[in-house]
């Protein structure tokens, strides 16, 4: 009997953990160049076309045109969930772009972002009165974090008690 209850209970906790556990995005790294930074493709736009990276940041702004759309990111270095890291430095802005639409209210400003995709050519714009040069990147994959997801912070807390 008592055997009985503590597989019950094992079998409980062990469910328990299985469902209290978020799984990371499920993106395929097998071709990712991970010495790719925004301020490497900038400084070597002929050696990074094509190659895949894997980047991601706050969402800055967003433009829906004819048949794309493209976001502007401040990037932050990843952590091993693939999720930005913005008590980090920044590692500089790019432009993701998407073919079709994506709904602005969805990838609003101030939106934690990963993408993969493919480095594209450069796109010169403005910040301010500054002239900057964007690195590109055509999106494979996107994924836009909510504010529970923060996976940097899991913890685990197991008890049992009364309350009154």
């Amino acid at each position: 009997m008592i055997n009985k209850l503590l597989s019950l209970i094992t079998l409980s906790l062990f469910i328990s953990l299985m469902t209290s556990c978020a799984s990371t995005p499920d993106f395929d790294t097998t071709q990712v160049d991970r010495s790719l930074t925004p301020q490497s493709v900038i400084a070597e736009p002929m050696i990074s076309r094509g190659k895949i990276a894997l980047w991601g940041g706050t969402i800055l702004d967003i433009r829906n045109m004819e048949n794309i759309t493209q976001i502007e990111v401040l990037a932050y270095p990843l952590n091993s969930s693939h999720r930005p890291l913005q008590e980090n430095k920044p590692l500089g802005r790019f432009i993701l772009q998407h073919k079709g639409y994506l709904e602005p209210t969805t990838f609003a400003q101030g939106k934690i972002i990963t993408v993969l995709g493919s480095v594209s050519e450069s796109q010169s714009g403005k910040i301010g009165e500054s002239n900057y040069t964007y690195p590109v990147i055509i999106a494979r994959q996107i994924h836009l974090w909510s504010p529970e997801d923060d996976r940097s912070n899991t913890s685990f807390h197991f008890g049992i008690g009364v309350r009154l």
